[in-house]
């Protein structure tokens, strides 16, 4: 009786067999893939949130910078990534459906979400790469000091951010041209700021309505706004002037705000593309009757599960980006 009851429970345990938990290799090795890299995406939202934390004071706040919403900019923070969100969430719908549809051995209605799934997908990456154009181009225009911070202008009124052309001076001044013949570094005049710094000076003494704010947040969890001669004194540090984010500056605040947000939705965009470069291997798969002579669709579910990941990791990263 006793080693009936040992060979009994041996054959209710996995043993090493080609089928742990009932689940092919193909499916495992991508729920290990899944696994691995939601710990590198867990490692780098980790060292987002510690830094955020630790230059919490001068941190951009979320709702001034992702204002861009085409033909709209500026009025409906949000909404264009709210919109993105719901994109990919409804693209990982369509993915539900294509694998139940595959299950059931239905190639056109397989067909049909996986196409589904694709354009969610292209619509998403698409949106993202012009989220970052308009991110890179920047909104209002910043000036940077000696050591690092960002001093933005408002109007003295309404408190409303305004572009620097809106009140910098024109000054008959010979703009820095760079060429191969004049020096080491090249840089195209496109890439030097629409006004320069002197501009900007000479039109904010001019005009009296116009205040400095600050990168650092007072106790109401808003940047500070001084006072105009506050403002004049602070100007005096200025250096150079900021248009737009890149990896060295960043007309929104933190510099590290822009690193991270470039790397975090950078990395997390090349998961997307590849998951749509991937859906459209399975799609034509599909279209060719690939599985449906297998009389097996377990491609499409292994993919599903890549895509699911994908968009729980954008979840994450919405939140802590845009949310929090």
């Amino acid at each position: 009786m006793e080693a009936a009851a040992v060979t009994d429970t041996k054959t209710k345990v996995w043993g090493g067999g080609k089928r742990p938990l009932n689940a092919s290799y193909g499916k495992m090795m991508m729920w290990f893939f899944i696994l691995s890299d939601a710990l590198t995406f867990s490692g780098f939202l980790a060292s987002y949130g510690f830094s955020r934390f630790k230059f919490i004071d001068s941190w951009p706040i979320a709702d001034e910078v992702f204002t861009h919403v085409p033909f709209f900019h500026g009025e409906y923070p949000m909404y264009y990534v709210a919109f993105m969100t719901f994109i990919l969430i409804m693209s990982s719908v369509t993915m539900v459906l294509a694998v139940d549809a595959g299950h059931k051995l239905k190639k056109g209605a397989t067909t049909w979400y996986m196409f589904l799934t694709i354009i969610g997908g292209l619509i998403f990456v698409g949106s993202q790469a012009w989220e970052w154009a308009t991110f890179i181009k920047g909104s209002y225009g910043a000036v940077e000091t000696k050591g690092g911070n960002i001093l933005q202008f408002v109007n003295a009124e309404t408190g409303k951010q305004v572009t620097l052309n809106s009140f910098a001076a024109e000054l008959q001044e010979n703009r820095t041209t760079h060429e191969r013949k004049n020096g080491l570094w090249f840089t195209k005049e496109s890439g030097l700021p629409s006004v320069s710094l002197n501009e900007v000076m000479k039109g904010f003494k001019a005009n009296s309505g116009i205040l400095v704010r600050t990168q650092t947040l007072n106790e109401k969890g808003e940047k500070t706004i001084l006072s105009r001669e506050e403002s004049l004194k602070k100007l005096q540090n200025a250096t150079t002037v900021v248009e737009g984010a890149n990896l060295i500056h960043n007309e929104y605040g933190n510099r590290l705000f822009a690193d991270f947000f470039f790397f975090i939705t950078g990395f997390h965009g090349f998961h997307v593309l590849s998951g749509v470069v991937i859906n459209l291997i399975i799609f034509f798969n599909v279209i060719i009757g690939t599985y449906e002579r297998r009389k097996s669709y377990e491609m499409v579910e292994k993919v599903g599960l890549y895509w699911h990941f994908v968009d729980l990791v954008w979840v994450f990263v919405f939140t802590f980006f845009y949310l929090v």
